[in-house]
């Protein structure tokens, strides 16, 4: 299968990145990939699906990773995986023999080994350039459940209707759970059994990058984790702090450590981010180096100056993600000419142990087994967005009061950037608007 008919299947059955963003995976497909990477580093503490998937899917998985590489002609294979996740390794080396050109890269326990940036360097030596992209190095990187949607639309003709998602925190029976694109995320926490405190709240994603959400907004397929914690929790706390009470607070004790930028992933590997110098700059009003502020937006935003590395309790990222979304909105953009350094020798005594990171964040009690039940739950009613992806929306093709079976097409893909969207499950149509289709059961 070469690279234009395994777009239009992709584009088709909806298949996106699984893991982040949602960038639609037809759109990674480059003949410059020489070398294509299985991200199976499990970024964020505390989530398990993605080593829950490839141990149990090992070989439908390898399979549509190799047919991928084929499709871009890459001449290197490689499959990142936490040394840590021995269960999955072991289901690999199973397979791994009948896909000659495929190899295992062993990674190390920590935070953030899932960085796209970070896992590049590990598994092929090459730094991706501040403010570029993989596939300018020559590699493309895909997320575990993304490449399982796709041997799904391959061969079982299966488009992208559910998803996976880790259930842990304040609850009875934490699980990884299968439901269908639309239900809620109360819905999804009920696969948990009840919850274990008094005033919980819904962090959607991990609790590095992750927010605070609701129990009524829909699932969608960037939906990785639900983590329900207790209103007080340490994670929550630094969630609800404001801005302008965070610039006082970093006027007052900030003391120039360097801490934050020590232990910044991309600062090591070279990019000119530096969290302490911008405190700096940001507390005290100083425009004499302008560059300081154009550099956060080489920022990955991963959280670890904020939630690990800085002993005042400051909040560098969240400062930092303010003055880039500021400059986005200005027109600004990141610039082209940004000096890349060596990377650091001392890099390697200066990564994060996932173990003493989940410690600091009052998670340790939490990191509980997670089961994977694979079958999808049953419900009654889903809400499916057109905007699940990076790009242009999908354009609904169904009216109210028609009758739709799961799978579906409910959103053609628009012009441009964009991939189809479809009926998570049997039903009729109780409402389509440009954002939104609901279909009940």
């Amino acid at each position: 299968m070469n690279i234009k008919e395994l777009s239009k299947v992709l584009r088709d059955s909806g298949v996106v990145g699984a893991g982040g963003a949602g960038f639609p995976t037809y759109a990674k497909l480059d003949e410059r990939a020489g070398t294509i990477i299985l991200n199976c580093a499990e970024c964020e503490p505390l989530l398990k699906l993605h080593q829950q998937l490839l141990e149990r899917y090992a070989r439908e998985i390898l399979s549509a990773f190799r047919l991928i590489g084929k499709a871009v002609g890459a001449g290197e294979i490689i499959i990142g995986v936490k040394k840590a996740y021995t269960q999955t390794i072991t289901a690999l080396n199973e397979w791994i023999d009948d896909y000659p050109g495929m190899r295992l890269e062993l990674l190390d326990e920590v935070y953030p080994a899932g960085d796209e940036v970070v896992l590049i360097y590990e598994a092929t030596g090459k730094a991706v350039p501040p403010g570029g992209l993989p596939i300018e190095c020559g590699v493309a990187v895909f997320n575990v459940e993304t490449v399982y949607n796709v041997y799904r639309a391959l061969e079982r003709q299966m488009p992208n209707t559910d998803k996976v998602i880790s259930i842990a925190g304040a609850v009875e029976h934490p699980v990884t759970v299968r439901v269908p694109i639309g239900c809620t995320i109360a819905e999804a926490v009920a696969q948990a059994g009840g919850i274990t405190t008094d005033k919980p709240v819904y962090f959607i994603g991990g609790p590095m990058m992750g927010n605070i959400g609701s129990g009524a907004q829909p699932v969608t397929r960037t939906t990785n984790a639900v983590l329900v914690l207790p209103e007080d929790h340490i994670i929550i706390q630094k969630k609800r702090r404001k801005a302008s009470i965070d610039l006082k607070r970093a006027a007052a004790s900030c003391c120039q450590c360097t801490m934050c930028t020590d232990l910044c992933p991309r600062n090591q590997l070279g990019h000119p981010v530096t969290p302490n110098e911008f405190m700096r700059a940001a507390t005290c009003k100083d425009l004499q180096k302008p560059g300081i502020f154009l550099d956060t937006m080489f920022c990955s935003s991963c959280g670890l100056c904020e939630m690990y590395s800085c002993m005042q309790g400051l909040a560098p990222r969240s400062l930092m993600a303010d003055y880039k979304e500021g400059l986005r909105k200005g027109g600004v953009k990141p610039p082209k000419d940004a000096k890349i350094n060596p990377v650091q020798e001392s890099r390697q005594y200066r990564k994060v142990p996932m173990k003493r990171l989940m410690a600091r964040l009052e998670l340790s009690k939490y990191n509980k087994p997670a089961p994977l039940k694979d079958e999808t739950v049953k419900i009654k009613q889903v809400k499916i967005l057109m905007n699940q992806h990076i790009g242009v929306p999908a354009v609904p093709c169904v009216s109210q009061g028609e009758t739709v079976t799961c799978g579906q097409v409910i959103g053609k893909p628009a012009e441009g950037l964009s991939v189809a969207l479809h009926a998570s499950i049997d039903g009729k149509v109780l409402a389509v608007t440009d954002k939104y289709v609901i279909i009940q059961n």
